[in-house]
């Protein structure tokens, strides 16, 4: 096991090609953090597609209600419209820049709909800067993300095959 400077704060999610660390800005976005946390330990992620991902922009994923199921299916014309059980999450908008690697919360056009889904930014995306809010940024394993299927939604997508808190790795 790495050894990361706040394992609280740390996702691992293990993608087909290997296991990305993502670090949770916790001082920017708590409520934002400590919900991608609580879904994270319900097991949540577990199984979940990247459901929207577009080559030189972000991979997204994170529909909880949608994006999975017990028999490994999953709707994909559904995927991306539902987000989980809890509250929807105001908006945590910070100065942070969308750069490459970084966390964002997706959401509807309402700033204060994000819930569970979230994107991964493959470039520096500066035209979402203040718009989105910034959680959390790839600390290691960003070729995995690199290397994500293609596809809005991917013919034969992509998931998230565990996601944990590395307190509880």
């Amino acid at each position: 096991m790495a050894d990361y400077k706040d394992p609280e704060n740390t996702i691992l999610m293990e993608l087909k090609d290997g296991t990305v660390a993502i670090e949770l800005l916790a001082d920017v976005a708590p409520e934002h953090t400590k919900r991608m946390k609580d879904l994270a330990r319900a097991g949540a992620y577990d199984g979940v597609v990247f459901h929207r991902v577009i080559d030189g922009f972000m991979a997204q994923t994170g529909d909880v209600a949608h994006g999975n199921a017990d028999d490994g299916s999953f709707n994909l014309r559904r995927a991306g419209t539902g987000g989980s059980e809890h509250p929807d999450l105001p908006a945590e908008f910070s100065k942070l820049p969308h750069a490459r690697g970084t966390l964002g919360a997706a959401r509807s056009q309402n700033p204060n709909s994000a819930n569970s889904q979230f994107f991964i930014n493959f470039k520096d995306n500066d035209f979402l800067n203040g718009q989105y809010t910034v959680y959390g940024r790839v600390i290691s394993g960003m070729e995995h993300v690199d290397a994500i299927t293609r596809g809005e939604p991917p013919a034969n997508p992509d998931k998230m095959i565990s996601v944990k808190v590395a307190a509880d790795a």
